[in-house]
């Protein structure tokens, strides 16, 4: 790797127009080794970055006692006197520059495929990957690397996410482990605060998909309207090549015209046979979904494994993107088939077919839509039990939406928890249960997940198909600022069907 000295990252900035001004002392020609703004992660000749509300300054005391050479800040320390600094107008703005200079633009080695939108990003990006990693297997290359709110994996690490898409120290840090692994695609969800707030600044991604568009993620810490949340998320376009975008999303010619500013456009539709990638005669057979999908170089079948009607648009616009990417028809139709995504759309039985159980990540109001209308129609005698909670302290609106789309199609909703943070889990579930008692279905809450799940597979009678989402195969719980261990929604499913096995065929 390409070490930088302290004076070029100073100069970096000040032919950014960022730099206030900087004092550098006698140490602006030491080699930088870390970068970081988490000073228990400080190491000798790191370059420590002050950033973020919560910034006190005796993290950048225990940054210098640990190592630091210097500090990158809105403002000058005092108590440390003339301590080497860098002073910048924007922390955020400077910080994609500071991490990709760090990382020696090692993005720009990489096949970059960004994926926007409200829901099904995740999905997508594991179909993208599947369709990747076929084609990298014909040709002996490595796995693609992916960044998404399940998870990460660059080629070294190999993580459970917390964030969608990550500050830009960490990645930029991805992006390099990714090249130093020999990776040469890498796929990542895009959200609107990683736009919003320079996250991905700078960065080109060779392909940026857009799914679609809904009211989410607005809060006080969040976006203050839907259109700062819209305009956030269509910013996407100005840092791609190539983009796809789907015709049947709301406010779609609002996203068409956004997507002119790339060098290129492909959309995808089930409803409008123009689009360049047409979805139609979609179908279930058995557990499967079949789709024909035309384009302007063939019109075939294709098949998905993973259930939902709704993960249709995904795969088209995960074929859409192959087909920018150059990728082999035999490759996007193995990949699709086999895609899976951890905690995603996961779906379980009884041996009698009684109980039907779906674990899925659906949080917001539009995947929520998708997700009940989908399995309403998919499974139509089955009655439906809805287990759900909110996150504390960000998009309240969720509580309202999911309250009442749970509450329209649902037989009975149990409200639980789901990262309820520094918020009080009970006031979270009384506010979703303000708005289930408007569509008049039953409910009950139980904070704990575990007892959630239990309590519904063991009050079960007849045909019932339990809608368990929020956490997919998350292993950790937040409450206040931490996170605690506990299992996932998919251990207690597996676990308790099981246990409903045993009772109904004890012999077996």
């Amino acid at each position: 790797m390409k070490y930088y000295k302290l004076a070029d990252y100073a100069r970096l900035l000040h032919n950014k127009n960022m730099l206030k001004k900087s004092e550098l002392g006698t140490v602006e020609d030491i080699t930088i080794e870390n970068l970081t703004y988490d000073s228990r992660s400080v190491t000798t000749n790191t370059l420590f970055i002050c950033k973020g509300a919560a910034f006190r300054e005796e993290y950048l005391q225990e940054a210098v006692s640990r190592g630091a050479v210097a500090y990158v800040s809105e403002r000058k320390y005092e108590s440390l006197g003339d301590f080497p600094h860098i002073i910048v107008h924007d922390i955020r703005k400077a910080m994609a520059d500071l991490a990709e200079l760090f990382t020696d633009y090692a993005w720009q080695k990489l096949n970059l495929i960004g994926i926007g939108g409200t829901k099904g990003k995740s999905t997508s990006a594991y179909y993208m990957k599947a369709v990747i990693d076929d084609y990298m297997i014909a040709i002996d290359g490595r796995e693609s690397a992916v960044i998404s709110s399940i998870d990460v994996y660059d080629g070294v690490e190999t993580k459970e996410s917390h964030i969608t898409t990550p500050e830009a120290v960490e990645l930029h840090r991805h992006f390099k482990n990714a090249v130093d692994s020999d990776i040469s695609f890498l796929q990542m969800e895009v959200s609107s605060q990683a736009l919003k707030y320079n996250r991905v600044d700078n960065i080109e991604f060779d392909v940026g998909i857009f799914l679609n568009i809904s009211e989410d993620h607005i809060s006080p810490i969040e976006h203050p309207d839907f259109e700062d949340y819209f305009s956030s998320k269509l910013s996407m376009f100005k840092k791609t090549r190539h983009a796809v975008v789907n015709l049947d999303a709301d406010y779609s010619d609002r996203i068409v015209e956004a997507a002119k500013s790339s060098s290129t456009l492909t959309t995808f539709s089930t409803r409008n046979p123009e689009a360049d990638v047409f979805g139609y005669d979609i179908r279930k057979d058995g557990l499967e979904t079949v789709f024909k999908v035309r384009t302007k170089s063939f019109d075939e079948e294709f098949r998905l494994s993973m259930p939902g009607f709704f993960n249709v648009e995904n795969a088209l616009a995960v074929i859409g993107a192959a087909v920018v990417l150059g990728i082999p028809k035999r490759h996007i139709h193995s990949g699709l088939y086999r895609a899976k995504s951890s905690g995603r759309m996961e779906l379980y039985a009884s041996r009698d077919n009684n109980l039907i159980a779906v674990v899925d990540y659906a949080h917001n109001k539009l995947s929520f839509e998708k997700l009940f209308s989908s399995m309403k129609q998919e499974y139509p005698d089955y009655s439906i039990v809805s287990i759900f909670g909110c996150p504390g302290n960000k998009a309240q609106l969720r509580r309202r939406d999911l309250g009442l789309i749970a509450g329209q199609y649902a037989d009975k909703i149990i409200i639980t928890a789901e990262d309820p943070g520094t918020e009080d889990v009970n006031k979270i579930s009384d506010e979703i249960a303000m708005n289930v008692e408007e569509t008049g279905c039953p409910y009950v809450k139980i904070e704990d997940r575990g007892t959630a799940i239990r309590t519904a597979i063991r009050e079960a009678s007849g045909k019932t198909l339990f809608l368990i989402t929020g956490k997919g195969n998350e292993t950790r719980q937040k409450y206040g600022t931490e996170y605690i261990d506990c299992k996932s929604d998919v251990e207690y499913v597996k676990q308790f069907i099981r246990e409903y096995d045993k009772k109904a065929s004890p012999c077996i």
